[in-house]
């Protein structure tokens, strides 16, 4: 059976959250934890000496950790994780006995329960034939053959670095979760796939990497937890050079906790799941938790400038990031100290910050932990229409009210959302009906506009209290009103599995996928309203008939908001139709800037939104990237091909350009 809703909070059971064996084993000595403290190539004389202190842990450290982890994904990650796919093998929307079921215990949803609502949405508003399963190709036997680099190869022996040259390895570590990337998995038209795959296990071993590159010509591209949405981990198809995976996956240790200044420092291959984990079993939290939370890495997160849900008590990942370990070309990128501020001209945790793999490989972090919350209570509003959401939402951020998470979602994700609700028995459907009565009648809404919002409440009791009551006293004023708890952590906890109904879809001849922004408040209504209607007349031109395009509002902030868009549609007759998404989504994101909005809040750049970066920084901003670049990796070793346009960079030929990527 599929676990509560309470189980699955806390972890219980063989969760995403909860290993099978504890989740760790200690270090045999502080020896063992001092290995990593190595003087870096970077610093010369009395600077080294600053660095390589910086790397020794606080005197308060706590006697617990360090700590080497089991992490919930084996280094083999296609033993547990889909090849061609989002999430867990066991895991997935699945059309079975005349019904839509969710397979697999991992989550509240799971366990072969029937969901007839959402079958009935699917053929309804995509018009398909859920008897009519086109499944993608099967895991191939064959794969491209390996640019020789016998020299470097060697060199990875000697200093006793694990690699591989497995086709499967390879091909499983050649993409991300754009459209483009799973498509190309699904059918089986991938071209260029990592040469060799790495497995540090240490910064320093990651050093000796970075040098041997360097030496042979080596195309290194780091690899966290494989859920990149922008391309920055596909491989440039003309990529004539070696091209090596470096995977993080075994660089995974909690070094240090400093619990009197709450400070830790992780191994940047942590998976999130682990890294929060290890904190609970202390008492603290990170309470960083962006949608891929179960698999993405805290590496990854610092590497492209990563938000979570629960952002307003805990910060985005640049307000958690206290220092950062980067090794490039030139050696190693660290401030010498970790204070809470400091003026010392620019800041380069800001230069690691979205840097997204093209300036080095981030090896360890230090970031600020918080105690377990006392209280965490859900909530959720219903307002007469999305326009009144917003304005309370701003209310809220205008009063610096925000708890963890607040959320608004469209009328069409509201419809979506009630699709997956799991149907109850006569007296669930009496009070279904009871509640669009009181809906209808009593409060006179119009149940094709109404929109709802999420909440997510952490902090002391009598502080939950009184931010519930505020809140909802704003939410008044714009004419919404509560619709309990039960709706507000439902609506959380699916926020993990929305991503698994992308595989559902392309069984069935629907291309679906996410695009996101942020915005200013006095421009947030209106670039939703115009996104959506520059969709609509996208899909009339090519003759897109059944399709859907919706919003939510994410995170909010003082002076603005992140909105994210979920467009999909039908594309039987179509032969090119993730071209056509393509297209679209391009023709989204002008209007998207056009109407006041950024490239993207946090799914990065990579090289699907590469072509708006430059307008997006101005030519000077391109310029000192590129300075930057020339310096950190003057060899260009670090040749991903994200942030910069292809036809921008420097050393660029017409055999590198690629087309824009679709993403997730």
């Amino acid at each position: 059976m599929a676990k509560s809703q309470e189980e699955w909070r806390q972890g219980k059971k063989n969760t995403p959250f909860t290993s099978k064996d504890g989740g760790s084993t200690r270090l045999s000595s502080y020896a063992e934890m001092s290995t990593m403290a190595e003087e870096t190539s970077v610093a010369k004389g009395t600077e080294a000496r600053a660095v390589a202190a910086a790397s020794i842990p606080p005197a308060t450290m706590d006697p617990s950790v360090p700590k080497k982890i089991t992490s919930a994904i084996p280094k083999q990650r296609q033993q547990l994780l889909k090849w061609n796919g989002w999430g867990y093998k066991d895991s997935r929307f699945l059309y079975q006995d005349g019904t839509i079921i969710f397979t697999g215990d991992r989550y509240p949803i799971g366990g072969k329960v029937s969901l007839p609502h959402f079958r009935d949405y699917v053929i309804e508003n995509f018009n398909v034939d859920l008897s009519d399963r086109r499944e993608g190709v099967p895991v191939p036997n064959e794969f491209p053959a390996s640019v020789p680099c016998a020299e470097f190869l060697q060199e990875m022996r000697q200093h006793g670095i694990d690699s591989t040259q497995n086709g499967e390895d390879r091909l499983v570590r050649c993409h991300g979760q754009t459209l483009h990337d799973v498509h190309m998995m699904r059918t089986g038209t991938f071209k260029r796939i990592p040469d060799v795959v790495l497995f540090p296990t240490s910064h320093d071993q990651v050093d000796r990497i970075v040098q041997s590159a360097n030496r042979h010509n080596v195309v290194l591209i780091p690899y966290g937890g494989g859920t990149s949405v922008s391309g920055s981990v596909t491989c440039p198809e003309g990529e004539t050079r070696p091209i090596a995976a470096l995977d993080t996956s075994q660089m995974n240790r909690m070094l240090w906790i400093d619990r009197e200044n709450l400070v830790a420092c992780f191994e940047a291959g942590i998976v999130g799941q682990d890294l929060e984990r290890e904190l609970r079993a202390l008492g603290f939290t990170v309470g960083h938790e962006p949608d891929s939370y179960e698999f993405s890495t805290l590496g990854g997160w610092v590497a492209t400038r990563a938000s979570g849900m629960k952002k307003n008590v805990y910060g985005n990942i640049e307000d958690l990031l206290v220092r950062v370990k980067m090794v490039t070309s030139k050696g190693v990128l660290e401030k010498s100290l970790a204070v809470p501020r400091v003026s010392c001209g620019p800041d380069f945790n800001h230069l690691v910050l979205g840097s997204e793999g093209t300036l080095g490989v981030i090896t360890e972090v230090v970031i600020k932990i918080r105690p377990l919350p006392q209280v965490k209570r859900y909530g959720s509003l219903v307002f007469p229409d999305f326009g009144s959401g917003i304005r309370c939402l701003r209310e809220v951020a205008r009063e610096r009210l925000q708890p963890a998470s607040i959320r608004l979602i469209d009328n069409e994700q509201f419809v979506f959302g009630q699709a997956l609700k799991i149907p109850g028995g006569p007296l669930a459907t009496a009070a279904e009906k009871l509640k669009k009565v009181y809906l209808t009648r009593v409060k006179r809404l119009q149940l094709d506009r109404i929109a709802i919002a999420t909440l997510l409440f952490e902090g002391h009791e009598e502080q939950v209290k009184q931010h519930e009551t505020k809140i909802f006293a704003i939410a008044k004023r714009y004419g919404g009103f509560s619709a309990g708890s039960s709706n507000g952590e439902k609506g959380y906890i699916l926020t993990f599995v929305i991503a698994y109904i992308r595989d559902l879809a392309l069984d069935y001849s629907i291309v679906a996928e996410s695009f996101e922004t942020s915005v200013s408040w006095d421009r947030c209504e209106s670039l939703c309203i115009n996104v959506k209607s520059c969709v609509r007349k996208e899909c009339a031109k090519h003759n897109i008939q059944h399709y859907l395009i919706s919003c939510r509002v994410t995170q909010t902030y003082d002076a603005g908001a992140c909105v994210y868009f979920y467009f999909g549609f039908n594309h039987a007759g179509f032969a090119n139709p993730v071209t056509i998404y393509e297209e679209i989504e391009n023709k989204a994101r002008d209007e998207i800037l056009a109407s006041g909005g950024s490239i993207s809040h946090h799914h990065g750049v990579g090289k699907i939104r590469s072509r708006w970066y430059p307008q997006s920084v101005s030519d000077v901003g391109v310029q000192l990237y590129k300075a930057t670049k020339r310096e950190l990796d003057p060899k260009n070793i670090f040749a991903a091909g994200n942030l910069i346009p292809v036809t921008l960079q420097d050393n660029s030929s017409a055999e590198l350009t690629t087309s824009l990527k679709a993403k997730l």
